[in-house]
């Protein structure tokens, strides 16, 4: 018996913009289409800074992030559209304003049902950040996390009811489990020792602190090749250009240790990803930071069952836990150099890391994740309930646009 039909419009960042956001949704729509078949039918608002991108189906419509008026023409596309209901994509830095404020203008304008994923949960916030993701939680039927650290900080920092917050995990491929051996061959790297670290680069991915790592490492094991799979996040090219990747190559050669990285700078495909995970032996996460709610790279390298070395941000402390991984403190080599040593000249340890942390995987894989997304659609539009009241001030609230406003700016 076939089930209802949803025409569901996603707000985000989408492919061939490289960024994670752009993946997961695209991930998310891909593995709800192969679940569902003709009952679901998507749209993207692809949200973008300059028109840059070249866009297929199902990609229709455009919102410049800093232009005030087309979120204005979104939700008036929304409204007027067939579109059951609207999924946004929250992540601070994906829409324009102070803090990403503009997305208050399209939240108050749109009349269709809206659930809101939320990609970043922060615990120290500033006001704007505070009010401004108290009025997302508050005028969406449904927020989704992605760990249960996030929910809590909803709960009693931004008081949001947990009635609201739905708990879905990132979705990961279906991986095979597999010895290193194969994947290693498909790369020419012979028998030697890969440690990865994969996604787009920023200062807060840590790098420079596995590098310091890499070189006590090298000392027990000379095999050891890390791998940096990713290049400079965009937002930071736009501001600074690729300083960053230069200087970590620069560190990489005062360090010593420039024979044993290697720096793909390039944002790789899902195929080249297989293969280089397959590779890998250990896979390092040595974010700066511990405010990260969730982690598609940690995610996949649990999902393909890699044993994980990490900093305890937020999204590591869940995926890592009941020894599915180990936990070293920020920003201290030392320590994550001798982990690291533990576990490759430890084979039982390793072995026992990966099993656990593949069985943890098999919960993550897209086709149980797009069907609790499923599930989530059908009983909003079944059970929608009103926002609950949020309080604002003329100074924080902003204002509705007529139809012809126009944003001079880019």
């Amino acid at each position: 018996m076939m089930g209802p039909s949803l025409k569901i419009v996603f707000v985000s960042s989408f492919k061939p913009r490289k960024c994670g956001i752009a993946s997961f949704t695209s991930d998310l729509i891909s593995s709800t289409k192969m679940l569902q078949g003709e009952r679901f039918f998507p749209e993207v608002i692809a949200l973008e800074s300059d028109g840059e991108f070249q866009y297929d189906k199902p990609v229709t419509l455009r919102l410049r992030k800093n232009a005030e008026y087309h979120y204005v023409y979104a939700a008036d596309y929304v409204n007027m559209s067939d579109v059951d209901m609207v999924c946004i994509q929250h992540e601070y830095g994906l829409f324009g304003g102070e803090a990403g404020s503009h997305l208050s203008i399209f939240l108050e304008r749109v009349k269709k049902p809206v659930i809101t994923t939320l990609h970043t949960i922060l615990d120290k916030p500033d006001v704007k950040q505070f009010e401004l993701l108290k009025e997302i939680c508050g005028r969406s039927d449904k927020v989704v996390v992605m760990s249960y650290r996030g929910a809590t900080l909803l709960k009693e920092l931004y008081r949001v009811p947990a009635r609201k917050i739905i708990h879905i995990p990132h979705g990961i491929p279906d991986f095979p489990f597999s010895e290193s051996t194969s994947w290693k061959r498909e790369l020419n790297l012979g028998d030697r020792r890969i440690i990865t670290t994969f996604g787009l680069l920023s200062p807060n991915k840590g790098i420079e602190i596995m590098l310091k790592a890499l070189t006590t490492i090298i000392k027990t094991d000379p095999s050891v090749l890390y791998m940096v799979l990713g290049t400079v996040h965009p937002e930071i090219v736009r501001r600074e250009g690729y300083t960053l990747q230069t200087d970590l190559a620069k560190k990489a050669k005062q360090l010593g240790v420039a024979g044993h990285v290697a720096f793909y700078n390039r944002f790789v495909s899902d195929r080249e990803l297989l293969t280089f995970l397959g590779a890998t032996d250990v896979y390092v996460s040595p974010y700066l930071h511990p405010e990260q709610v969730s982690s598609g790279t940690l995610a996949f390298a649990i999902g393909f069952g890699k044993a994980v070395v990490s900093t305890p941000f937020y999204a590591a402390q869940e995926l890592l836990a009941d020894g599915r991984g180990k936990l070293v403190d920020f920003g201290n080599s030392e320590e994550l150099a001798d982990t690291v040593i533990d576990i490759i000249t430890h084979p039982g340890k390793l072995w026992d890391m990966r099993r656990r942390a593949y069985a943890y995987g098999r919960e993550m894989r897209w086709s149980k994740v797009s069907r609790a997304y499923w599930d989530l659609f059908l009983s909003c539009l079944e059970n929608r309930t009103e926002s609950y009241n949020i309080v604002t001030t003329d100074e924080t609230r902003l204002p509705f646009l007529p139809h012809n406003a126009r944003n001079k700016g880019p």
